[in-house]
């Protein structure tokens, strides 16, 4: 028989994911959380958003928030390091 420990990530008293390690799962943790803020922030907004789509909107960016805050700094997009290069084209003579 193994023994298996998981740490599972509630919300509202609603399991959301369980994970293997306790970093993984604070890490989903603080991803809820930073959501759920992005999700106020948006129902203050003024807009016409249903309440899913405000949380569908607060998760896209909390998963993104580095590629978010790099846009709100104006910095530039930073490309990932596994992507390959593009082939240079060779002008023949």
């Amino acid at each position: 028989m193994a023994v298996i420990v998981r740490y599972i990530v509630e919300r509202n008293g609603v399991e959301m994911k369980a994970f293997s390690s306790k970093k993984e799962a604070d890490a989903y943790d603080r991803q809820l959380e930073i959501a759920e803020k992005f999700s106020e922030f948006l129902d203050q907004s003024g807009l016409e958003l249903n309440e899913d789509l405000q949380e569908e909107l607060g998760m896209y960016l909390a998963e993104h928030a580095e590629q978010a805050v790099a846009i709100l700094k104006g910095q530039k997009e930073k490309k990932p390091a596994s992507a390959p290069k593009p082939a240079k084209l060779v002008k023949s003579a």
